[in-house]
């Protein structure tokens, strides 16, 4: 997933917007550069967690477009939800699809819990940490 993607994304539950990335895992690839005008995004830049608007400096994208993001958490602040990226694909399901990916998604947040803050681990939805 590149971080680009968040300026489009929106929580499928509450339809809130921006959602907050947490990044685990994350590759680069020197030989990629930005062909066109800056910035790529036009809304909110996830890789400085700022509206574009806010910004005081140009969006730094010569050196986020070096970036994938493999393995992630996003987070809705609104409703609470957290989504995973797993091998590069945030996995973005209303709660009555996940239900069926449960156990997968809780042994997800054990196995990166060093990585991801509490307040998703033990609070956050559909289900979480504190459910086990």
């Amino acid at each position: 997933m590149k971080y680009r993607l968040m300026d489009l994304l929106a929580c499928p539950m509450c339809r809130n917007f921006p959602l907050e990335l947490h990044v685990i895992e994350e590759e680069r690839h020197e030989e990629r550069t930005v062909n066109g005008k800056l910035p790529l995004c036009e809304l909110y830049c996830s890789y400085k967690g700022s509206f574009i608007k806010d910004m005081e400096k140009t969006p730094p994208c010569n050196e986020c477009i070096k970036l994938e993001i493999k393995t992630a958490v996003i987070y809705c602040r609104k409703c609470g939800r957290w989504y995973p990226v797993i091998e590069y694909i945030p996995h973005m399901l209303p709660d009555y699809i996940r239900e069926e990916e449960k156990e997968k998604e809780l042994s997800f947040l054990e196995k990166y819990s060093d990585k991801i803050p509490d307040y998703i681990k033990f609070r956050a939805q559909p289900y979480n940490l504190s459910n086990r």
